[in-house]
């Protein structure tokens, strides 16, 4: 079983309240289980909201947030541990080696920098860590399109299914997460 996870998602909530319901149930799941949670350290949008219910329901929450954003996306007090770092380089790296999987929910530019980093590096064999794609409400399905248009035209050296699970809810995730491990 994974002892902890990072995730990486929105400092924003979205349009649609779905996100922010699977961003807590998530949380939810994670602290049932005694999964770790290890993300961006912000206190607003979905990183907000899954750490704000890890908390709730008795879990332990590492963030990990740049000097840059400590006001840009009010840094979370109330967790376990925040580690204040020099840079983005710094964060991703350390979200990485304290985490063992992660999962990627709705978010901006961040989180599909954040998500595209540790695919390279799973390309790469710096890491072999899991990558699992929260696709709530099809948020990704574009994504994946061009993705796989990314591999059929020759671009990508085996095919993205090979490296990331999707699942369309957080209960779906555990369920395989319980049932492999």
């Amino acid at each position: 079983m994974y002892k902890s996870l990072a995730v990486f998602c929105g400092s924003k909530s979205g349009n649609d309240p779905l996100y922010e319901e699977h961003a807590v149930f998530l949380g939810e799941l994670m602290a049932k289980n005694n999964i770790q949670l290890v993300y961006g350290g912000g206190n607003k949008g979905l990183m907000g909201a899954v750490a704000n219910a890890v908390l709730k329901h008795g879990g332990e929450v590492i963030g990990v947030i740049p000097e840059v954003l400590l006001q840009w996306e009010s840094q979370h007090t109330g967790l376990t541990v925040l580690h204040t770092v020099a840079d983005m380089h710094v964060r991703k790296k350390m979200m990485y080696e304290l985490a063992d999987a992660a999962i990627i929910l709705p978010g901006g530019h961040g989180t599909l920098d954040e998500m595209f980093e540790m695919i390279t590096w799973n390309n790469l064999s710096i890491h072999d860590k899991k990558i699992i794609l929260l696709n709530t409400a099809g948020y990704y399905n574009s994504l994946m399109q061009h993705i796989t248009n990314m591999y059929q035209q020759g671009f990508l050296y085996k095919d993205w299914r090979e490296g990331i699970e999707v699942y369309n809810t957080p209960d779906a995730i555990f369920d395989a997460l319980l049932n492999k491990s």
